[in-house]
């Protein structure tokens, strides 16, 4: 078991939950923030796994913060970002609904661009957001971006009806704001939302109120069940309410559209939103229930929905019969979900698929592990220690040789690497 420290400086240093190596795993992305639960980093960095170089790769201005960087798979490498809002003030500020997917390029790193357009004045404009996304990673193609979403016009409307969803961004398609309102911007994506909330589901039906939690299915997606493949597919967590009106977490798949010109086709509700509604869904984007839980997933520790590289598994927390969080897995045509560990102390974390899909790496009895998936044996990759890691992150790298995770020193988060051998 060998652990390599990477950051020793006195500020919190936060991996995303996924991508944060580059192409060649050599280099691990970051934002530096006291705790995961603050937003006030005002850069966004790099450190070499192999010699500890750091580099600031973006820095923030105007009073802005950044964070929750994630890399894209392809070279060039891309870093997208959370940006919070320049000059912020009392009537507009750092918030769910008032942040900002950006992108930052080999070799300009000078540039952000900003990917999500933003438009709140009405009529609103199709492609663009009116509000703030978060987590933006990209699919395995390079080609496009999901994200989670809160949306600023029904915030101010009434706070109950700003429902988290998710969405995707996509290349190629700058959308222009009409500009009407002094924070509205322009985008270099076209971006829609893809899953499909109520703020009043009806109890015991598939009906949500929250979509979080994403994932990418495949590396090319997955087979369904007729044989044909479905290229480009997410698995979300959906919050449902059981029969008796109690909130169950349960597993939603959506199916996207192979040609980019199909998601500028509206289904019975704008793409763009009204005054009184969301944005909605293209047309032909519909999205699955895949699990129909006793008591629904788990949703701590705080994990996202990772499907195997070949797209045959979605894997999740969830409590086993003696109330452990276990890893699971569920296919996305699905089916009766399978239990893939079975220790007896629970899972601490999120966790990552090794690019082979044969294992996961995650942190269970205060240690990194990784857990087979065929056996479901666990092997330690770091000693066990009186603190776990950071239960964030803990991601394998595009070689698969190797897996960084946080461990908290003094009080902050530093990164560290572990062999995955």
């Amino acid at each position: 078991m060998t652990e390599k420290q990477l950051t020793t400086d006195a500020r919190g240093h936060q991996l995303t939950n996924i991508n944060v190596w580059t192409p060649d795993s050599q280099w691990l992305v970051y934002d530096v923030r006291p705790h995961g639960g603050s937003f006030t980093g005002s850069t966004i960095e790099r450190v070499n796994v192999e010699t500890g170089e750091t580099q600031v790769l973006y820095q923030a201005k105007d009073g802005a913060h950044v964070g929750v960087v994630t890399v894209s798979p392809d070279e060039p490498a891309r870093y997208a970002f959370i940006h919070g809002p320049e000059n912020p003030d009392a009537l507009w500020q750092y918030d769910f609904h008032h942040r900002r997917g950006v992108i930052v390029s080999e070799p300009a790193r000078e540039q952000a661009v900003t990917l999500d357009a933003l438009d709140i004045t009405a009529p609103y404009t199709p492609g663009a957001l009116r509000g703030g996304t978060h987590v933006h990673v990209f699919s395995p193609d390079g080609s496009r971006l999901s994200f989670t979403y809160n949306d600023h016009v029904l915030h101010e409307h009434d706070p109950v009806l700003d429902l988290r969803n998710v969405g995707i961004a996509l290349a190629g398609s700058p959308v222009t704001s009409a500009k009407q309102h002094p924070r509205e911007y322009d985008g270099s994506h076209f971006s829609v939302l893809v899953s499909n909330t109520t703020p009043a589901p009806q109890p015991g039906s598939d009906d949500i109120n929250r979509a979080y939690e994403e994932g990418w299915i495949g590396q090319e997606g997955y087979v369904k069940a007729d044989g044909s493949r479905q290229r480009r597919a997410l698995a979300f967590i959906g919050d449902t309410l059981s029969a008796e009106g109690e909130k169950h977490p349960e597993i939603f798949v959506v199916d996207l559209p192979e040609n980019d010109a199909d998601y500028r086709k509206a289904g019975d509700k704008p793409l763009q939103g009204t005054p009184e509604t969301l944005p909605a869904p293209p047309a032909g984007v519909k999205q699955r229930r895949i699990t129909f839980t006793e008591n629904g997933i788990a949703t701590q520790p705080r994990h996202w929905l990772r499907a195997s590289p070949d797209g045959t598994q979605i894997a999740f927390l969830m409590k086993d019969h003696n109330a452990v969080v276990q890893v699971w897995t569920v296919s996305p045509n699905g089916g009766e979900p399978v239990q893939i560990s079975h220790g007896v102390q629970g899972i601490q974390s999120a966790f990552s698929w090794r690019p082979d899909g044969k294992s996961l790496a995650l942190i269970c009895d205060n240690s990194v592990m990784r857990l087979d998936v065929q056996s479901g044996e666990m092997q330690r990759l770091t000693p066990r220690s009186d603190i776990a890691p950071c239960a964030d992150a803990v991601v394998y790298s595009p070689d698969g040789r190797k897996v960084a995770f946080m461990r908290q020193f003094e009080g902050y988060a530093q990164i560290c690497v572990a062999d995955s051998d």
